[in-house]
Protein backbone atom coordinates (compact mmCIF):
# COMPACT_ATOMS: atom_id res chain seq x y z
CA UNK A 1 0.00 0.00 0.00
CA UNK A 2 1.28 3.55 -0.62
CA UNK A 3 2.03 6.24 2.05
CA UNK A 4 1.15 9.01 0.23
CA UNK A 5 -0.82 9.80 -3.26
CA UNK A 6 1.71 11.12 -6.03
CA UNK A 7 -0.23 13.47 -8.26
CA UNK A 8 1.23 13.99 -11.58
CA UNK A 9 0.88 17.76 -13.42
CA UNK A 10 2.00 17.31 -16.90
CA UNK A 11 3.96 19.87 -18.99
CA UNK A 12 2.71 23.18 -16.33
CA UNK A 13 4.77 25.28 -18.84
CA UNK A 14 2.90 24.57 -21.63
CA UNK A 15 -0.45 23.33 -20.77
CA UNK A 16 -1.59 25.70 -18.07
CA UNK A 17 -4.24 28.31 -20.16
CA UNK A 18 -7.32 27.86 -18.04
CA UNK A 19 -5.64 28.25 -14.47
CA UNK A 20 -4.97 24.44 -13.90
CA UNK A 21 -2.73 24.94 -11.04
CA UNK A 22 -5.78 26.20 -9.16
CA UNK A 23 -7.35 22.43 -9.73
CA UNK A 24 -4.31 20.94 -8.24
CA UNK A 25 -3.86 23.32 -5.49
CA UNK A 26 -7.67 22.17 -4.29
CA UNK A 27 -6.88 18.48 -4.83
CA UNK A 28 -3.68 19.33 -2.35
CA UNK A 29 -5.90 21.20 -0.05
CA UNK A 30 -8.88 19.30 0.48
CA UNK A 31 -5.89 15.91 1.42
CA UNK A 32 -4.26 18.05 3.86
CA UNK A 33 -7.06 19.31 5.81
CA UNK A 34 -8.09 15.55 6.10
CA UNK A 35 -4.14 14.53 7.12
CA UNK A 36 -4.00 12.40 4.00
CA UNK A 37 -0.35 12.78 2.62
CA UNK A 38 0.28 13.93 -1.17
CA UNK A 39 3.02 15.17 -3.32
CA UNK A 40 2.87 16.74 -6.65
CA UNK A 41 5.57 16.42 -9.56
CA UNK A 42 5.47 18.89 -12.35
CA UNK A 43 6.65 16.86 -15.87
CA UNK A 44 7.65 18.55 -17.76
CA UNK A 45 8.35 17.75 -21.87
CA UNK A 46 11.72 16.79 -21.74
CA UNK A 47 11.39 14.53 -18.42
CA UNK A 48 10.66 10.83 -18.21
CA UNK A 49 6.83 10.30 -18.13
CA UNK A 50 6.71 6.90 -15.56
CA UNK A 51 3.17 6.81 -15.26
CA UNK A 52 3.54 4.09 -12.98
CA UNK A 53 4.67 6.05 -10.57
CA UNK A 54 1.61 8.34 -10.05
CA UNK A 55 -1.90 7.57 -8.97
CA UNK A 56 -3.77 10.79 -10.43
CA UNK A 57 -2.68 12.33 -13.42
CA UNK A 58 -3.96 16.33 -14.49
CA UNK A 59 -3.67 17.23 -18.38
CA UNK A 60 -4.63 21.04 -18.59
CA UNK A 61 -5.29 23.19 -21.44
CA UNK A 62 -3.08 25.35 -23.71
CA UNK A 63 -3.31 26.79 -27.28
CA UNK A 64 -3.35 25.38 -30.58
CA UNK A 65 0.67 25.78 -30.96
CA UNK A 66 1.09 24.35 -27.57
CA UNK A 67 -1.20 21.35 -27.87
CA UNK A 68 0.25 20.14 -31.29
CA UNK A 69 3.90 20.48 -28.96
CA UNK A 70 2.34 18.01 -26.26
CA UNK A 71 0.70 16.23 -28.78
CA UNK A 72 4.24 14.97 -30.24
CA UNK A 73 5.36 14.22 -26.77
CA UNK A 74 2.28 12.49 -25.32
CA UNK A 75 2.58 9.86 -28.57
CA UNK A 76 5.54 8.86 -27.95
CA UNK A 77 4.60 7.01 -25.02
CA UNK A 78 1.60 6.19 -26.16
CA UNK A 79 1.57 2.54 -24.91
CA UNK A 80 2.49 3.32 -21.29
CA UNK A 81 -0.44 5.56 -21.76
CA UNK A 82 -2.80 2.91 -22.71
CA UNK A 83 -1.45 0.18 -20.05
CA UNK A 84 -1.83 2.57 -17.53
CA UNK A 85 -5.67 3.78 -18.71
CA UNK A 86 -6.80 -0.08 -18.69
CA UNK A 87 -5.11 -0.61 -15.39
CA UNK A 88 -7.37 2.08 -13.75
CA UNK A 89 -4.79 5.00 -13.57
CA UNK A 90 -6.63 8.09 -13.14
CA UNK A 91 -6.78 10.93 -15.39
CA UNK A 92 -8.31 14.43 -15.01
CA UNK A 93 -8.33 16.37 -18.85
CA UNK A 94 -9.49 19.91 -19.06
CA UNK A 95 -10.12 21.25 -22.85
CA UNK A 96 -7.12 20.95 -24.57
CA UNK A 97 -5.90 18.13 -22.49
CA UNK A 98 -9.31 16.41 -23.34
CA UNK A 99 -8.48 17.05 -26.77
CA UNK A 100 -5.46 15.51 -27.00
CA UNK A 101 -6.73 11.97 -25.64
CA UNK A 102 -9.02 11.57 -28.44
CA UNK A 103 -7.65 10.27 -32.24
CA UNK A 104 -7.23 13.90 -33.55
CA UNK A 105 -8.13 17.70 -33.80
CA UNK A 106 -8.72 19.26 -36.44
CA UNK A 107 -7.58 22.60 -37.13
CA UNK A 108 -9.39 25.37 -39.26
CA UNK A 109 -7.03 25.21 -41.94
CA UNK A 110 -8.28 21.46 -42.11
CA UNK A 111 -4.73 19.92 -40.90
CA UNK A 112 -5.39 17.23 -38.09
CA UNK A 113 -3.07 16.63 -34.99
CA UNK A 114 -2.69 13.33 -34.10
CA UNK A 115 -3.48 12.66 -30.27
CA UNK A 116 -3.10 10.11 -27.99
CA UNK A 117 -6.14 7.76 -29.79
CA UNK A 118 -6.58 6.48 -26.10
CA UNK A 119 -10.83 7.27 -26.28
CA UNK A 120 -13.17 6.49 -29.52
CA UNK A 121 -13.25 10.53 -29.47
CA UNK A 122 -12.29 13.44 -32.16
CA UNK A 123 -12.28 17.17 -32.39
CA UNK A 124 -12.87 19.38 -34.94
CA UNK A 125 -12.62 23.27 -34.96
CA UNK A 126 -15.29 25.47 -35.87
CA UNK A 127 -16.95 29.07 -35.51
CA UNK A 128 -18.17 30.29 -33.30
CA UNK A 129 -16.43 29.96 -30.05
CA UNK A 130 -18.45 28.19 -27.57
CA UNK A 131 -17.97 30.21 -24.94
CA UNK A 132 -19.91 31.12 -21.36
CA UNK A 133 -21.22 29.90 -18.16
CA UNK A 134 -22.19 26.65 -17.98
CA UNK A 135 -23.86 23.57 -15.72
CA UNK A 136 -24.72 19.88 -16.20
CA UNK A 137 -25.91 17.43 -14.32
CA UNK A 138 -23.31 14.94 -13.36
CA UNK A 139 -24.24 11.09 -12.25
CA UNK A 140 -21.06 10.90 -10.28
CA UNK A 141 -21.58 14.26 -8.02
CA UNK A 142 -24.82 16.20 -9.17
CA UNK A 143 -24.11 19.55 -10.35
CA UNK A 144 -21.16 20.78 -11.83
CA UNK A 145 -20.82 24.08 -12.78
CA UNK A 146 -17.69 26.45 -14.60
CA UNK A 147 -17.08 28.32 -17.68
CA UNK A 148 -16.18 27.30 -21.24
CA UNK A 149 -14.25 28.58 -23.62
CA UNK A 150 -13.78 26.33 -26.91
CA UNK A 151 -13.63 25.99 -30.79
CA UNK A 152 -13.36 22.06 -30.68
CA UNK A 153 -16.38 20.28 -31.73
CA UNK A 154 -16.06 16.97 -29.73
CA UNK A 155 -17.64 13.85 -30.20
CA UNK A 156 -17.03 10.46 -29.23
CA UNK A 157 -18.67 7.28 -28.15
CA UNK A 158 -18.49 6.49 -24.29
CA UNK A 159 -20.36 7.70 -21.33
CA UNK A 160 -20.19 11.78 -21.14
CA UNK A 161 -19.18 13.77 -18.05
CA UNK A 162 -22.52 14.52 -18.00
CA UNK A 163 -26.34 16.05 -20.01
CA UNK A 164 -26.02 19.74 -20.78
CA UNK A 165 -28.32 21.86 -17.77
CA UNK A 166 -27.40 25.73 -19.58
CA UNK A 167 -24.48 25.98 -21.74
CA UNK A 168 -22.91 24.20 -24.81
CA UNK A 169 -20.88 21.06 -23.67
CA UNK A 170 -18.75 19.30 -25.80
CA UNK A 171 -20.28 20.16 -29.65
CA UNK A 172 -23.16 22.79 -28.90
CA UNK A 173 -25.15 20.05 -30.47
CA UNK A 174 -26.09 16.77 -28.48
CA UNK A 175 -26.52 18.10 -25.41
CA UNK A 176 -23.39 16.22 -23.81
CA UNK A 177 -20.28 17.68 -22.21
CA UNK A 178 -17.18 15.42 -20.84
CA UNK A 179 -16.32 11.99 -21.15
CA UNK A 180 -15.95 9.23 -18.80
CA UNK A 181 -14.08 6.08 -19.70
CA UNK A 182 -12.78 4.10 -16.64
CA UNK A 183 -10.75 6.25 -14.23
CA UNK A 184 -9.71 8.99 -17.06
CA UNK A 185 -11.92 12.27 -17.11
CA UNK A 186 -12.18 14.74 -19.62
CA UNK A 187 -14.05 18.05 -20.00
CA UNK A 188 -14.38 21.62 -21.35
CA UNK A 189 -15.54 23.22 -17.93
CA UNK A 190 -12.50 25.20 -16.38
CA UNK A 191 -12.13 28.66 -14.56
CA UNK A 192 -10.94 26.41 -12.68
CA UNK A 193 -12.75 23.37 -12.63
CA UNK A 194 -12.62 22.08 -8.97
CA UNK A 195 -12.52 24.60 -6.65
CA UNK A 196 -16.23 25.65 -7.66
CA UNK A 197 -16.90 21.98 -7.44
CA UNK A 198 -15.53 20.53 -4.36
CA UNK A 199 -18.07 17.37 -4.38
CA UNK A 200 -16.54 16.54 -7.78
CA UNK A 201 -12.93 16.88 -6.42
CA UNK A 202 -13.52 14.34 -3.65
CA UNK A 203 -15.06 12.15 -5.96
CA UNK A 204 -11.60 12.46 -8.05
CA UNK A 205 -9.90 12.01 -4.62
CA UNK A 206 -11.72 8.46 -4.05
CA UNK A 207 -10.47 7.39 -7.36
CA UNK A 208 -7.49 8.04 -6.98
CA UNK A 209 -6.53 6.95 -3.30
CA UNK A 210 -8.47 3.97 -3.96
CA UNK A 211 -6.24 3.16 -7.45
CA UNK A 212 -2.96 3.71 -4.63
CA UNK A 213 -4.34 1.20 -2.38
CA UNK A 214 -5.02 3.76 0.55
CA UNK A 215 -7.95 4.45 2.55
CA UNK A 216 -11.05 5.91 -0.09
CA UNK A 217 -13.74 6.94 2.11
CA UNK A 218 -13.09 10.72 2.58
CA UNK A 219 -14.70 12.21 5.90
CA UNK A 220 -16.63 15.64 5.22
CA UNK A 221 -15.19 18.72 5.12
CA UNK A 222 -17.02 22.04 6.33
CA UNK A 223 -18.02 22.95 2.62
CA UNK A 224 -20.36 25.59 3.44
CA UNK A 225 -18.61 28.52 2.10
CA UNK A 226 -17.94 26.53 -1.19
CA UNK A 227 -21.78 24.79 -1.55
CA UNK A 228 -22.77 28.34 -1.00
CA UNK A 229 -20.55 29.73 -3.74
CA UNK A 230 -21.74 27.28 -6.05
CA UNK A 231 -25.56 28.17 -5.12
CA UNK A 232 -24.59 31.46 -5.71
CA UNK A 233 -23.54 30.74 -9.30
CA UNK A 234 -25.96 28.84 -10.13
CA UNK A 235 -28.64 31.36 -9.26
CA UNK A 236 -26.73 34.29 -10.72
CA UNK A 237 -25.39 33.23 -13.89
CA UNK A 238 -27.87 29.94 -14.14
CA UNK A 239 -30.75 29.82 -13.47
CA UNK A 240 -31.57 33.25 -14.51
CA UNK A 241 -33.26 33.27 -17.86
CA UNK A 242 -31.31 33.00 -20.97
CA UNK A 243 -31.52 36.26 -23.00
CA UNK A 244 -30.73 34.39 -26.01
CA UNK A 245 -34.16 32.21 -25.69
CA UNK A 246 -36.40 34.93 -24.51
Amino acid sequence: MSHSLRIAHLYPDLLNLYADRGNIQTLLRRLQWRGIPAEVVEVGAGDPLRLADYHLVLLGGGSDREQEIVARTLRTARQEWVDAVEAGLPVLAVCGGYQLLGEFYQLPDGEKIPGLALLDLETVAGEPRLIGNIAIESPVCGTIVGFENHGGRTRHRHEPLGRVIRGHGNNGEDGLEGVRYRNVFGTYIHGPLLPKNPRLADWILETALAYAGMPSALEPLPDELEIAAHEAFLDRRIRQPDPARA
